[in-house]
């Protein structure tokens, strides 16, 4: 199917997942990368008692919290 095509049924509503090679699809930006960081022990304590607390994981909440300080600086920098 050409391109124009896809786009036309795409647009109009259609289904088109059956177009789509779902095992090969990469989220551009969104890949992971593994890094290594060293925490004081009582860093480690208060991430584990807080992501308890919340019900997550330690690494989930690192996460979140490097990618709001990221996206807050981004908004600054703006």
């Amino acid at each position: 199917m050409k391109a124009e095509e896809f786009d036309r049924r795409f647009d109009s509503g259609e289904d088109i997942t059956s177009e789509l090679d779902i095992a090969e699809a990469k989220r551009p930006g969104l890949q992971s990368r593994r890094v290594n960081v060293d925490f004081s022990a009582w860093m480690v304590e208060a991430l584990d008692r807080e992501a308890k607390r919340l019900g997550v994981t330690r690494q989930s909440i690192i996460k979140v919290w490097i990618a709001e300080r990221l996206e807050h600086r981004d908004l600054a920098v703006r």
